[in-house]
């Protein structure tokens, strides 16, 4: 399976960007799909993560600035950002997680957001 993220670049304190994650399979194949990012000299940390019933989870840091969602035709997941802060400057990696195995990690797509 590949995860091909998408979507980042350099935008401006407040601006938005919208991350896309397509993948080379049936997205419904994943119990969860999420958004992790990892700024420098940090660890990789949860942004947004979805469930395939379409639940989901946001970190604290986002709340109320991103949303994510899925188009399952696309095998696409996608995270909005709004408002975008400095803070939120990292590498923006798409991870898939199967019921039976280890979960699937995209390569990442950098997010630069300046003051």
């Amino acid at each position: 399976v590949q995860l091909q993220a998408s979507g980042g670049g350099l935008v401006q304190y407040g601006g938005s960007l919208r991350l896309s994650c397509a993948a080379s399979a049936n997205i419904l194949s994943f119990v969860v799909m999420g958004w992790y990012r990892q700024a420098p000299g940090k660890q990789r940390d949860m942004v947004a993560t979805v469930s395939s019933s379409g639940l989901t989870h946001y970190a604290d840091s986002v709340k109320g600035r991103a949303t994510i969602s899925r188009d399952n035709a696309k095998n696409t997941v996608y995270l909005q950002m709004n408002s975008l802060k400095p803070d939120d400057t990292a590498v923006y990696y798409c991870k898939a997680v199967p019921s039976n195995r280890p979960a699937y990690w995209g390569q990442g797509t950098q997010v630069t957001v300046s003051s």
